[in-house]
């Protein structure tokens, strides 16, 4: 029998979401729609990631706010992604969720006629070619207007690390990675240190070199390592080094927890 005579191959989905009864209802509406396959269920980020790994879907049915790793976090570990249609209570999400080319974006409570029209806009994209962004841009997504990284997440073979940016000392820069050098352990990340520096607090970290980010808190001091050229010293001995462009920026900081004095 050829291809054309057996049918369009089914539309293998998974679903994730933390709330099992928004996976029942997304469940039963699904199946009025022979075409499609559902793969897997996950209740959390790590079983999505794990599962969506080994299953290769066409397209993930996700919820957003969830506990230990949210909806943009997962995406940010797989690789490329897949076609994603974003599930959640939440608004707030909505127009920059098509920023990381998401196919389509489902407000609770949704209905029947709401889901099959998500559908149609994934059986076209998925006839389009998929398209997918960077781990940098997903990131960003995942924030407010003006807010910060909290946490970064880290794929490492089978394993995830979820990295508190309070715990950073300082990043260095590999090529298109970024190594997190947190607590005397090192966490490669595929992310550029110019995105990776538009995620972090200005007033917490700084670029002192065109390789480095140090977190301000973990330096005391700066000295001369040759003419014009300075290193920075941090609280465990280690020593950066910093560009003309960053010692300026560096000393003011410096200079200015000096005045201010120890915190009453």
């Amino acid at each position: 029998m050829t291809e054309a005579a057996r049918g369009p191959a089914p539309l293998r989905v998974v679903l994730v979401d933390d709330e099992a009864p928004a996976r029942a209802l997304l469940r039963e509406y699904l199946s009025a729609h022979p075409e499609v396959e559902i793969v897997a269920e996950c209740a959390n980020g790590f079983a999505a990631v794990k599962e969506v790994r080994e299953r290769s879907p066409d397209v993930i049915f996700l919820d957003v706010q969830m506990p230990r790793l949210d909806g943009f976090e997962v995406l940010e570990l797989l690789t490329p992604a897949p076609l994603v249609v974003f599930c959640t209570a939440y608004d707030e999400y909505a127009l920059k969720a098509f920023d990381v080319h998401a196919v389509d974006y489902l407000l609770k409570p949704y209905g029947r006629e709401r889901l099959a029209e998500a559908l149609l806009r994934v059986e076209a994209r998925r006839a389009a070619g998929p398209a997918s962004a960077s781990p940098g841009a997903l990131a960003a997504t995942a924030r407010a207007p003006g807010a910060y990284a909290e946490r970064l997440v880290v794929k490492d073979g089978a394993e995830i690390h979820v990295v508190p940016v309070a715990a950073l000392d300082y990043v260095e820069a590999q090529d298109d990675y970024v190594a997190l050098s947190t607590e005397g352990k090192k966490h490669l990340k595929q992310q550029t240190i110019s995105s990776l520096e538009t995620a972090l607090d200005p007033q917490r970290f700084l670029r002192i070199h065109r390789s480095y980010i140090v977190n301000l808190e973990r330096v005391t001091k700066i000295e001369p390592y040759s003419k014009d050229n300075y290193v920075v010293v941090l609280g465990s001995g280690q020593q950066l080094p910093v560009s003309r462009s960053g010692y300026a920026r560096l000393r003011a900081f410096l200079d200015q927890k000096a005045q201010a004095g120890p915190p009453r």
